[in-house]
């Protein structure tokens, strides 16, 4: 076969074309024989619609699975979430094992031990009862309204009262009240009050997951995710509850603060993370708080996983949002189906064209031509700057007394 690889994209960013160009591929239309595609996330569904009638040969690949929403979607991530837990529950599987928690009003409360790594979520309007009576066991606590379609921080605010709720539902028009149902669905999760701070700043951790394969599960950490701060120092007093230079740390947002620092873009490599914790808080907590992660991140594609539509054509990269309280546990915020690729920084420009070159590297076969049909277990050096997070397929292979626990997780690999 003609051995010129051509690939199209929606995204005619530097990063990715400069790594299609080095490679000596060569670009078409979407109309055009395409071997890979980096697609928006609309014309990746319309692609396996069935209206269109297009059927991908085995020489194409695209970098998105159709389904996607199901994990980047806030209301389903939850919903996908929840179902798992019960599912283990109802197997008696140790991993859904629950524990009474004195919360801090005195009242008790029932958490996952295991699996306790979102903040407690319910889906507006459908779940509004079973809010109020979860924000009553703890008024004047804190929660952050989030649409579930958008994302960059539109849309997002903190409430303390259900006065707050009610007054912001007739403002715009959205009933809460299940029966009466609403076009646009928010998710309400706990506010995270108790936020790691550095320099008395708020941030949350930016990692990158590739996924190959949602079953047999196939997944790959990149080790240089980063920190993305707040340019105004965190106060949980009531008068800051609208500032979101203090609550958001999306990039979105924080630009267009006075604060803002265009040199470094308020960003952190997750490695100078890692120092200073090991050096504040102790190379033991520092090492367990990396393998919670992973162990947040494993699970949550296990959550999607059986409900995903696993096309081979398919590889996916998420970015994965995550806030580390003042106790050094990690919570799941979001999950990116299209993370950024627009540098602010030198040094962002760097990461995100590595990044893209290692995941050509992970995805296409070792003779440098996309097949649906490869197995997909890249070699060591194919993998870059990436790190088996888990591949059940080799998991299967292996002897059983390597298979993963909660205290040996997923690999002994670091960020």
């Amino acid at each position: 076969m003609d051995k010129r690889v051509t690939y199209c994209t929606d995204l005619e960013k530097c990063v990715i074309m400069s790594n299609f160009e080095r490679r000596g591929w060569t670009q078409v239309g979407p109309e055009d024989d395409w071997n890979f595609y980096w697609s928006f996330t609309q014309n990746c569904r319309n692609i396996f619609s069935i209206e269109s009638g297009y059927r991908m040969n085995d020489n194409q690949i695209i970098n998105h699975f159709p389904n996607h929403y199901e994990i980047s979607r806030k209301d389903l991530l939850v919903k996908n979430i929840k179902r798992y837990r019960k599912e283990l529950e109802k197997e008696g599987n140790p991993l859904a094992e629950k524990m009474e928690v004195v919360l801090p009003n005195g009242h008790t409360a029932t958490r996952y031990i295991h699996l306790d790594f979102i903040p407690v979520t319910y889906v507006l309007p459908a779940d509004y009862n079973m809010f109020v009576e979860e924000y009553r066991k703890s008024p004047q606590s804190t929660w952050i309204m989030k649409p579930c379609g958008k994302s960059q921080g539109t849309g997002i605010f903190l409430i303390n009262k259900l006065s707050k709720l009610k007054k912001w539902s007739r403002e715009a028009k959205i009933p809460f009240h299940p029966q009466l149902g609403s076009k646009e669905s928010y998710v309400i999760s706990r506010y995270i009050d108790n936020p790691l701070l550095i320099g008395g700043k708020k941030f949350d951790l930016r990692l990158y997951i590739l996924v190959t394969s949602f079953r047999p599960l196939k997944a790959y950490l990149f080790k240089h995710g980063f920190c993305r701060f707040c340019t105004v120092k965190y106060d949980t007093s009531v008068t800051e509850l609208d500032n979101m230079y203090v609550h958001l740390t999306n990039v979105s947002v924080q630009r267009h603060g006075v604060e803002y620092n265009s040199l470094h873009g308020g960003k952190m490599s997750v490695q100078n993370l890692r120092l200073y914790l090991e050096g504040t808080r102790g190379r033991p907590v520092t090492e367990k708080l990396f393998s919670d992660m992973q162990w947040l991140i494993v699970h949550s594609l296990k959550a999607v996983a059986p409900v995903m539509a696993n096309d081979r054509h398919c590889f996916e990269c998420y970015g994965y949002d995550i806030i580390i309280d003042n106790t050094l546990k990690p919570w799941l915020v979001e999950v990116n189906a299209s993370p950024s690729l627009q540098s602010t920084t030198h040094n962002d420009r760097i990461l995100k064209y590595k990044l893209i070159d290692n995941i050509i590297s992970v995805v296409v076969p070792p003779d440098g031509i996309p097949d649906a049909r490869w197995n997909k277990i890249p070699t060591r050096e194919a993998l870059g700057d990436f790190e088996v997070l888990i591949d059940e397929e080799l998991i299967e292979k292996e002897d059983s007394t390597l298979r993963p626990t909660k205290n040996n997780r997923f690999n002994n690999g670091r960020f």
